[in-house]
């Protein structure tokens, strides 16, 4: 009798503890379910605001573009098209999403000493009432905001992969006045080009990576 009863205490013990050990592998499965969500969301939520604030910075661009030439005097339309080195390149590279979204940001920051080195010419040139230079100032803050988006984005997704954060870049020798109009315009122009292109891949990252991430989960 009593070890009929000791082997009904085992099997309620057993019991008690699959079904205890049942519930934490729920509890897990959920909370999992849970970090995964919230980062999925983070990650539609940083795609969102970088795509719609490239597209904004693009509009802009063209203005500012057209500020630019109207405050250079004569020969203003010729100066976006020479060709001038030591400007950053516009196309991002890469095959993976990790590589794509790291060199937009490594773009981004590598046009940033461009900025300040046309801001500082331009300085030189114009009076400082012109609405270029507040222009200017505006156009490199909303550029720098962008960046800080990318950032976060990129961790959203790669959290244990640390991001590039470009190397030095090399800004042109001493210039007379043609050549500091010339590579201001270009510098826009070229700059025009990159969010170009970094709107066209943030589309693509959106219905790719943010999408895939969410199904992968829910197949889960």
């Amino acid at each position: 009798m009593n070890g009929h009863v000791k082997s009904m205490h085992f099997q309620r013990f057993m019991e008690t503890a699959t079904t205890l050990l049942s519930l934490l592998l729920v509890m897990a499965f959920d909370s999992s379910r849970t970090v995964a969500a919230s980062r999925n969301q983070q990650c539609g939520d940083y795609v969102q605001k970088s795509l719609k604030l490239s597209r904004l910075l693009q509009k802009e661009s063209v203005d500012l573009i057209k500020t630019y030439k109207a405050s250079q005097g004569e020969m203003s339309e010729l100066f976006c098209k020479v060709s001038v080195n030591n400007v950053p390149d516009p196309n991002i590279s890469g095959l993976e999403p990790s590589e794509k979204i790291a060199s937009i940001y490594t773009h981004l920051q590598e046009f940033f000493p461009h900025f300040e080195w046309v801001y500082e010419q331009q300085t030189d040139l114009q009076l400082p009432t012109s609405p270029l230079l507040s222009d200017l100032r505006r156009f490199t803050a909303g550029s720098r905001n962008l960046a800080y988006l990318i950032k976060p984005f990129y961790q959203s997704l790669f959290p244990n992969v640390p991001l590039p954060e470009g190397g030095p870049t090399t800004l042109p020798p001493p210039q007379n006045i043609f050549q500091q109009k010339v590579y201001g315009c270009v510098v826009l122009k070229t700059f025009k080009e990159l969010l170009s292109n970094v709107s066209r891949e943030l589309r693509s990252l959106k219905s790719q990576v943010c999408r895939r991430r969410t199904h992968t989960n829910t197949l889960f």
